[in-house]
């Protein structure tokens, strides 16, 4: 029977096949970490056997790496709307930041800048994958000068700035107490609230009201 179920899947064309492979390995970086994507670990989710795998990835390392890229792809969009106001757009990445909802990603992250310490590959990954944030909440800040939303200011200090602020959070997302002060869960909102000239409170109520979408659906 397993042999029989092989061979199905063997008819799948390279590319997707490939795009099956990245998919499972992104889900064990978000789920379990990148030192648990191993060639084994992804064919058993596939019920292949891992020479497969190998096939595609011929190294072990430049699976994690693609996998890494494609769990911060994927989270990107997700987290950076781009359809919206900018208040409102940014509310919904600093929501999902304080509803726990980016917890997975940010452990990624905090892995993945642990890791690329010992891989260039993957330091450069990170390197890509940071750029493309910063460039995505620039995109956004530039619109929210634009429309008078945030104080005129340089749109990337102001997105530098932010994106520390979310690491420090992120720096806590290992940790096994409970993150429930509001000085340090809402410590990314009001710092960017300060940052970009925002009215105190205007996108704390943004967010609740975002907040409270998500609960009602």
């Amino acid at each position: 029977m397993a042999s029989s179920a092989i061979s199905v899947r063997s008819r799948k064309r390279p590319e997707e096949r490939r795009e099956e492979i990245l998919a499972h390995a992104a889900t064990i970086a978000l789920d379990e970490g990148l030192e648990r994507i191993t060639l084994r670990a992804v064919a058993d989710r596939l019920g292949v056997r891992p020479g497969l795998i190998t096939h595609y990835f011929p190294a072990a390392e430049d699976l994690v790496v693609e996998a890494f890229a494609r769990a911060a792809v994927a989270e990107r969009e997700h987290f950076f709307p781009v359809d919206g106001d900018p208040l409102g757009r940014l509310a919904d990445f600093v929501g999902h930041i304080e509803s726990g909802a980016s917890l997975p990603l940010a452990r990624l992250w905090l892995n993945a800048r642990h890791l690329s310490r010992f891989s260039p590959a993957l330091n450069a990954a990170l390197e890509e994958q940071d750029a493309l944030d910063r460039a995505r909440l620039v995109g956004l800040i530039e619109d929210g000068i634009a429309s008078g939303d945030f104080t005129d200011q340089d749109a990337e200090a102001a997105a530098i700035r932010i994106l520390i602020a979310v690491d420090g959070g992120g720096s806590y997302v290992n940790s096994t107490g409970a993150v429930d002060h509001p000085a340090q869960k809402h410590f990314v909102a009001e710092f960017s609230e300060w940052t970009l000239g925002v009215d105190p409170g205007a996108l704390r109520t943004a967010i609740d009201e975002r907040l409270g979408k998500i609960t009602e659906r």
